[in-house]
């Protein structure tokens, strides 16, 4: 059987206020991939495609994760933190019972590529506090070889390990660069692993994969990618919450009752500590 279960390419979509981007996970074919629930790729170096950012928006219920490629993004939210992911960096955000924020290019021109994800959280911690963490590009690990780059965000791989941390829902997730080198990881036990080709193209356990291209992954297998001209892409792998999805934009619980609820909260202005950002 063929370590490639499924292959999915993303679709054009707008998000925020206005920001051309490419959705990968949760589009209509491909939806939540427990404990993943979004992935998006924005990249352009044409600031009408971007300039507008994200003004604030609530969350309420799961974690953001936004890497940067290129370019520089800045956060502001409701609890009072701030900062800015440059190229190389990545930011982790634990939404939970509710937070307001806004995400802003702090750039006028030039390249802007990332990437976001969102994980679930379980229906336990879906009403915890909200928790902000930043860790600029010489915080995450590096794995080098003579022809290849391993960044190593969240989990580990070869004795390094991942900043991001989620005790008890513990996700990896890579960067992997490659040139002619081979890159091979044993299964880790996971019962969800997905790869995201977004450069270049690469075989992966002897099958072709194309850039823009999500392949579903058998869990099981040892995983082997060679590229011929160099590629890059995002590994991700984890143990799904196995917990019933609902979800409204920027909300996602266990149930419709819960959705209802922080509509209300929203509304009521009491999701967040601070629903107004100065």
């Amino acid at each position: 059987m063929s370590a490639i279960l499924a292959k999915h390419r993303g679709m054009p979509a707008q998000d925020g206020a206005g920001v051309k981007l490419t959705r990968i996970i949760n589009q209509p074919g491909l939806k939540h991939q427990d404990p993943f629930l979004m992935l998006d790729e924005f990249r352009s170096d044409n600031p009408d495609d971007y300039i507008a950012g994200f003004p604030p928006h609530p969350h309420r219920g799961f974690c953001t994760l936004t890497y940067m490629l290129a370019g520089t993004m800045e956060h502001k939210d409701s609890v009072g933190n701030t900062g800015a992911v440059e190229a190389g960096g990545v930011q982790w955000m634990k939404a939970a019972k509710g937070i307001i924020h806004a995400e802003m290019p702090k750039q006028v021109e030039g390249l802007m590529w990332g990437f976001q994800l969102w994980v679930n959280l379980p229906s336990d911690e879906k009403m915890s506090e909200p928790d902000w963490h930043d860790f600029p590009s010489a915080t995450i690990p590096e794995v080098k070889t003579d022809d290849a780059l391993v960044r190593v965000i969240s989990g580990q791989y070869e004795q390094q390990e991942g900043p991001v941390r989620a005790p008890g829902r513990d996700f990896l997730m890579l960067d992997v660069h490659l040139g002619k080198e081979a890159f091979s990881l044993p299964s880790q036990g996971q019962k969800r692993r997905l790869l995201y080709v977004y450069q270049g193209g690469l075989t992966v356990n002897g099958e072709l994969a194309k850039e823009g291209e999500l392949l579903v992954l058998d869990p099981a297998d040892t995983l082997t990618c060679t590229a011929d001209e160099g590629a890059r892409f995002i590994l991700l792998a984890a143990k799904p919450i196995e917990e019933p999805i609902a979800q409204y934009g920027p909300f996602v619980m266990n149930n419709s009752g819960e959705i209802e609820q922080a509509i209300k909260d929203y509304q009521a202005g009491t999701l967040a500590a601070n629903q107004k950002l100065s």
